[in-house]
């Protein structure tokens, strides 16, 4: 018996969804944006929450500052990308012996996966910027130590190593094309990113428009920060127009890479953020502009894009923070940059939904209700109980 068109149509359409295609991802990123988990703080929700708050935020990529089993734990299963950090204390005993390395990953790394999505270990943070020239010497073979570790556990191929840095390893930043690592620390930068360039290890540069703008707020435009409308920069060495500080910052970043030989080095952003509240010389901290560059920012990543400078490479950012972290040390600042309030509740809108019910929250970023992806998300399950009542029928016809 000849079966009908809708018999046929259907069909498909119906094994599509048991049979979905396969996805499968060797990058340490998925898309183009993650939020950094710091949890210095007392009174922010349990990791298991902190899941159920990423998947309804639909943030799959996550940075966290050590290898807290806790969260590995609750993140089983829950297909969040992370990369772990080896704090700064561990680089000068790591660096000391590959066996050392791997006993850190015996106890840090191999007991969670696959079924926790651990896609790389930062070594460090912002080490070559730092005061410690020890310290700065073990980055290198710490990392190249863990790397190896990696190798001989099989892991190499789903783990990648690198290790963020600061903006003061640039001598200069501005105009973009003028983007150079400083004289000092060369020595060891340089050897640094030969390894990551062996490896096909990006470079991650945590990058601050707001700690910029409150150290020059004189010279700087407000709105040139926080990627609203203004005259914005003009590079004239390379002919390129800016019109937002996050843009620039990253091709310096391309600049000062060209200089050291490394010129087709990715960059990916490993922090940005705007604080939302701060000390009175703390210019700009506000509730309001961090909204705007929140959610400026997230409106730019999810364009895809790339910078003037390197247009076809797409920005990809992690956020500084999820949670307002009560017991970080230092100026008012670093305890609110939280997207979330320590309740699970959002800090101000930007398109996610908290834990909590807030006021701040509405529609933005959302097709709830209206619009195309409300009619086809009701036009999908209309098709799909069309479907299934027509093929019902065939058969028991």
């Amino acid at each position: 018996m000849a079966l009908p068109s809708s018999f046929c149509i259907c069909s498909i359409f119906l094994l599509s969804l048991a049979f979905p295609p396969n996805v499968s991802t060797v990058h340490a990123f998925i898309g183009t944006y993650g939020v950094n988990y710091g949890m210095l703080a007392d009174n922010i929700p349990p990791p298991g929450s902190v899941v159920t708050l990423l998947k309804a935020a639909k943030i799959r990529n996550i940075r966290i500052y050590d290898a807290n089993h806790d969260v590995l734990t609750a993140f089983k299963g829950s297909g969040i990308e992370i990369i772990i950090g080896m704090p700064n204390g561990l680089l000068k005993d790591i660096s000391v012996s590959e066996d050392r390395a791997i006993s850190w990953l015996k106890e840090n790394v191999e007991p969670f996966v696959p079924g926790t999505s651990i896609r790389g270990i930062a070594i460090g943070n912002e080490v070559l910027a730092g005061a410690d020239q020890e310290l700065a010497e073990a980055l290198l073979p710490a990392a190249k130590n863990v790397y190896n570790a990696l190798d001989q556990l099989h892991l190499a191929d789903r783990v990648q190593v690198s290790s963020p840095h600061s903006a003061a390893v640039f001598a200069s930043s501005y105009p973009p094309s003028a983007g150079a690592f400083k004289e000092t620390i060369l020595p060891l930068m340089r050897p640094l990113l030969q390894f990551f360039s062996q490896i096909g290890c990006p470079f991650y540069i945590n990058t601050y428009p707001f700690l910029a703008y409150i150290s020059d707020h004189e010279h700087i435009d407000i709105d040139y920060a926080l990627f609203r409308k203004n005259k914005g920069v003009y590079d004239n060495k390379t002919r390129l127009h800016y019109d937002n500080m996050f843009e620039a910052q990253i091709d310096a970043s391309y600049a000062a890479l060209e200089k050291a030989g490394f010129g087709k080095m990715e960059v990916i952003i490993s922090e940005t953020g705007w604080a939302s509240r701060g000390d009175d010389n703390e210019i700009g901290a506000t509730l309001k502009n961090a909204k705007t560059y929140n959610l400026n920012l997230r409106k730019r990543l999810a364009k895809r894009k790339g910078t003037p400078y390197r247009p076809k490479i797409p920005v990809r950012a992690y956020v500084f923070a999820l949670f307002n972290e009560n017991l970080k040390p230092g100026p008012t600042s670093e305890r609110n940059f939280g997207l979330f309030k320590a309740d699970g509740s959002i800090s101000y809108d930007i398109g996610f939904t908290g834990l909590v019910p807030s006021s701040a929250a509405s529609s933005i970023f959302s097709t709830k209700g209206d619009g195309f992806g409300g009619w086809f998300r009701s036009s999908y399950s209309l098709l799909y109980t069309t479907c299934t009542a027509t093929l019902l029928l065939i058969l028991m016809s």
